[in-house]
């Protein structure tokens, strides 16, 4: 039998709960754009998909050796104690929830976590921190989301000597989709890589064994995996230990 060590470690992703159709149905279902799963096989791990129902807890998620938090829609501004911006979306309000409560519970266990875009400003704002609900209000540029479905291309500079650095180096061109950027920093959050506009664009968890949380979306390069094949590292060196 295969030594627990061996085993690819099984990372946890995040889902989106949206109104779908595939076959013969139409309805509300659990769904992930594929390339975060292709993006966790490629860095040698498992993916399996976390709905944003249910409940989690330290005690529930015990199982995960690390976990994605993925894009998807704004935060309900209430949770930072702002009122919607005319351009913030609907709130989602079951998945902000147990994005929330898997945050305190990988925050809890030291669990390794790479959150992405709406990820890394769930991770934000559930340490305290707040949003720019509309950043080109801020910047005066749309570089960020030029359209609607397509990704901005931006460059994005990466401060030396921080765990991002050590995997990516000092400096990347990221594909970004984002209108919401980080404002106030939330506990614990570290700034480590910022757009030439002065966008947050990526941060750590001081304290945490892996905590990588960037505003782009590395899933949609499939031949660039380091960001996963870090987590996935991070990931067996914690079940090594355990």
């Amino acid at each position: 039998m295969a030594s627990n060590v061996s085993r690819p470690p099984v990372i946890g992703v995040t889902t989106y709960l949206e109104h779908s159709a595939f076959g013969i149905w139409e309805t509300e279902a659990v769904v992930l754009h594929r390339v975060y799963v292709e993006s966790v096989l490629a860095a040698g791990g498992n993916a399996v998909l976390l709905p944003p129902l249910g409940d989690w807890r330290a005690e529930t998620i015990g199982w995960l050796d690390g976990l994605v938090l993925s894009g998807g829609a704004d935060i309900d501004p209430a949770r930072y104690g702002q009122i919607p911006h005319p351009t913030t979306g609907t709130p989602q309000p079951a998945r902000d929830t147990a994005e929330f409560a898997l945050v305190e519970a990988a925050c809890e266990l030291g669990l390794p976590f790479l959150a992405v875009c709406r990820g890394m400003q769930v991770l934000n704002v559930a340490r305290g921190g707040t949003l720019h609900q509309h950043t080109p209000e801020q910047v005066g540029n749309t570089d960020h989301q030029p359209e609607v479905a397509m990704f901005g291309k931006t460059p994005v500079t990466i401060r030396p000597g921080t765990a991002l650095s050590a995997i990516l180096g000092d400096s990347v061109v990221a594909q970004c989709h984002h209108h919401q950027s980080l404002d106030r920093l939330g506990d614990g959050i570290e700034v480590v890589a910022t757009a030439p506009d002065g966008t947050v664009e990526a941060v750590e968890l001081t304290g945490h064994p892996f905590g990588l949380g960037v505003q782009s979306h590395p899933e949609q390069n499939v031949d660039d995996t380091r960001l996963f094949a870090a987590l996935v590292q991070a990931a067996v060196m914690r079940r090594g230990y355990r």
